[in-house]
């Protein structure tokens, strides 16, 4: 039973905000089952449920079979009462996309751009961009997710330190959304974004689970007990930041020396690309010519690999999940990759807590990010708390 409907006899009401999160989780679809699961009256869940279809977010769909007496009403989630936007900001590419409140697309755009641009000229694109995407699209934007690389302050609604978005930290991020819509901004890491996808697919079905997105960069995200992690300052999961022995003093684009991504990161395998005289421009073109049969390319992604599962191992010691995802770029060449992450986890993790280990490549593939941006906002949005707010608003 969920903690929505337990000690009812000690707790508050539920409100209508919780009742909509019955339906939306599939766990009520009727009145009755309403009433059994909160133990409000008749009338209680009546009135909270004409709330909730006034506002549009309830419907009546059509009659469940009866087992006796009068058929009970179903009630359906309405999907299509409001729109959320998803911004996922990566080091060289924006991808957009406007989802309906179950997170499937309406539209969506995916452009690269430069390396180094700034918040204002990439942000007024960002939104030009959107009004193009929101053409002949009715319902309310209800909110908006939006992810960075590096660590954020969600409060704030600002980066705190990005070393591959230089010029961003500091800067509220709010603003710039003003004029497009009177919706909240809600702003999460790319890798804990990519864990939001998974719970929205794939993994979902799972409680604990490691989402690792391979790039330019290597993080991490922390799903335990369902719920994404984010740590004490939202830093949890820095894993490409780990000090190795491997790296020795190998200066990283953050300004420390030794971290796991000198040695495993995409932005380092590019380079030893270069070094091998074949120059790439991306890790998005290693990884293709790996998945057209290049060896060195395969090499290097297997090598990534070994030297993430050092470090991840620990991680799996301490967190005992039942899968590893692998997105991002480089889960793109998921076989070759993941052959090296495992080489290395077997070798280093505790026997129990690799026994039942799946590892299992990103649900979403490259539109992760948007998803996971979605899932955000959605979480936010349709969050009782938000949506009692909303309507005591309209009221």
């Amino acid at each position: 039973m969920s903690q929505l409907v337990e000690n009812r006899e000690s707790a508050a009401p539920a409100t209508a905000g919780e009742l909509l999160e019955l339906v939306r989780t599939g766990r009520a679809s009727t009145r009755s089952q309403l009433r059994a699961l909160t133990g409000l009256s008749r009338t209680a869940v009546t009135a909270r449920v004409t709330s909730l279809t006034s506002s549009g977010l309830l419907v009546l769909g059509e009659e469940l079979a009866s087992t006796g007496g009068r058929p009970p009403g179903a009630l359906v989630f309405n999907k299509d009462a409001g729109v959320v936007l998803a911004v996922a900001i990566g080091r060289s590419r924006t991808q957009l996309a406007v989802l309906d409140l179950d997170g499937q697309e309406r539209s969506a755009d995916s452009r690269d751009h430069e390396v180094g641009v700034g918040p204002d000229e990439l942000m007024a694109d960002v939104v030009a961009r959107f009004r193009v995407l929101l053409e002949g699209i009715e319902p309310p934007i209800l909110g908006i997710g939006l992810s960075l690389p590096g660590t954020l302050d969600p409060t704030a609604g600002l980066s705190l330190s990005s070393p591959v978005m230089s010029g961003w930290d500091g800067v509220p991020l709010a603003p710039y959304f003003a004029e497009l819509a009177d919706a909240p901004l809600f702003v999460g890491n790319d890798a804990d974004v990519l864990a939001r996808s998974e719970l929205l697919g794939g993994a979902g079905d799972l409680e604990d689970v490691l989402v690792v997105k391979a790039s330019t960069g290597l993080g991490l995200g922390i799903i335990a007990g369902g719920r994404v992690l984010s740590g004490h300052l939202g830093a949890a999961g820095e894993i490409g930041h780990t000090i190795v022995d491997a790296a020795r003093d190998l200066p990283c684009r953050c300004g420390a020396v030794g971290c796991l991504e000198t040695i495993a990161g995409g932005w380092s395998l590019v380079a030893r690309m270069a070094e091998s005289g074949h120059p790439v421009g991306h890790v998005r073109e290693l990884v293709a010519l790996a998945l057209q049969g290049d060896s060195v390319a395969r090499g290097l992604l297997r090598d990534s690999g070994r030297e993430l599962g050092e470090v991840l191992a620990v991680a799996i010691n301490l967190l005992n999940p039942a899968a590893v995802v692998i997105g991002g770029d480089m889960g793109a060449a998921f076989d070759f990759y993941v052959a090296g992450v495992r080489e290395s986890v077997y070798r280093r993790a505790a026997p129990l807590a690799t026994r039942d280990l799946k590892f299992l490549p990103a649900t979403h593939g490259v539109r992760a990010g948007v998803v996971g941006c979605a899932a955000l906002a959605l979480d936010h949005v349709l969050s009782p708390v938000a949506v009692d707010s909303r309507l005591a608003a309209q009221a």
